[in-house]
């Protein structure tokens, strides 16, 4: 089994590097093939641009298979896990449903290459996997948003950090996207200096390179179209606070505004009331519980502000026609 590679004489001018770095890609099955490919692709860039092997990459399954990704298309790997692959990198690549993944063996490898002093990262779904090998404690990670609420309420000794990318002593760990090309850029600079990892970034037309610590979402004003700093403000203090949810007047002071003036707003903006829109930022996390932690329903439901399982159960049955129960099931296959 070779190390891929790709080199070519278009050079620019980058530090020498003593080895070349073998990065091993480990995919897991529906794992998200943007994120993949922002990943890798600035690894081929940087060879093509220095004119020689910066790195070499490898493909790994769990079960040394091919490996469909979410969006359907298989790819061929070069083994599984242990199978003559020794890198010095091992990027995990995960979407979907991560915390499904359950692979003993899978677990060990990494574990065993840590003991061995492999930097080791995750992409989207990947730092689910890493933190379920237990390769995340007492570090800070970050995760996709999508991930984030089930991350937090089973890692509670792994501190979540709501940004980009995080680099963390040999744990690399990314929530997704466009943004494993910021990361790249990172790696990139820090091995083999700032001009190279410059030149990879305006090869993909990356006009702005995000620093780590950049947020992961829209601010509510572009995802939802809304106008209006109050109700912007509003929005964003109860996406932050769903486990206590605040009352109307708390949210009023928020605004600024009265009772009704806040009604008003959120009709005007919205098109509904501020405490339907509130509950259903809550059922919107519970849904998001449900399909990727183990947490009970009893404890989704006082994670997302609901004063008893009854009232959440017929919360959640209006707004998704199933209830918990049936969500889990659907998930569970």
């Amino acid at each position: 089994m070779t190390w891929k590679d790709a080199a070519t004489s278009d050079v620019v001018n980058a530090k020498a590097p003593s080895a070349v770095t073998r990065v091993a890609l480990l995919l897991i099955p529906g794992f998200a093939l943007m994120s993949y490919a922002s990943a890798l692709e600035p690894l081929r860039a940087a060879n093509t641009l220095a004119g020689r092997t910066l790195y070499a990459w490898r493909h790994v399954s769990p079960d040394g298979r091919p490996v469909e990704a979410s969006s359907g298309l298989v790819l061929d790997v070069d083994g599984g896990p242990g199978e003559g692959v020794s890198p010095d990198m091992l990027i995990v690549c995960a979407g979907g449903n991560p915390a499904a993944f359950d692979d003993a063996a899978t677990f060990a490898w990494l574990r065993a290459l840590a003991r061995q002093g492999v930097v080791i990262g995750g992409v989207s779904g990947g730092p689910v996997i890493l933190a379920r090998a237990g390769l995340l404690d007492g570090h800070h990670a970050t995760v996709h948003w999508e991930h984030a609420a089930a991350f937090a309420e089973d890692f509670p000794d792994v501190t979540l950090v709501p940004s980009l990318y995080q680099i963390d002593g040999r744990r690399l760990t990314c929530a997704g996207g466009v943004a494993a090309l910021d990361l790249m850029h990172q790696v990139i600079a820090e091995a083999h200096g700032g001009e190279l990892a410059r030149a990879v970034s305006d090869w993909f037309l990356q006009a702005h390179v995000r620093p780590g610590s950049g947020g992961q979402r829209l601010a509510p004003r572009e995802r939802l179209g809304i106008s209006s700093p109050k109700l912007e403000a509003v929005v964003g203090a109860m996406e932050g606070q769903l486990e206590e949810p605040l009352g109307r007047a708390a949210l009023a002071r928020i605004a600024g505004l009265s009772l009704r003036q806040l009604d008003r707003l959120f009709s005007a903006h919205l098109g509904t009331s501020p405490e339907r829109f509130y509950l259903s930022l809550r059922l919107d996390r519970a849904r998001q519980l449900l399909r990727q932690s183990g947490l009970s329903a009893t404890e989704i439901a006082v994670a997302t502000g609901f004063a008893s399982g009854s009232h959440f159960s017929r919360a959640y049955r209006q707004k998704f026609g199933v209830p918990p129960t049936g969500e889990r099931r659907s998930r569970n296959g």
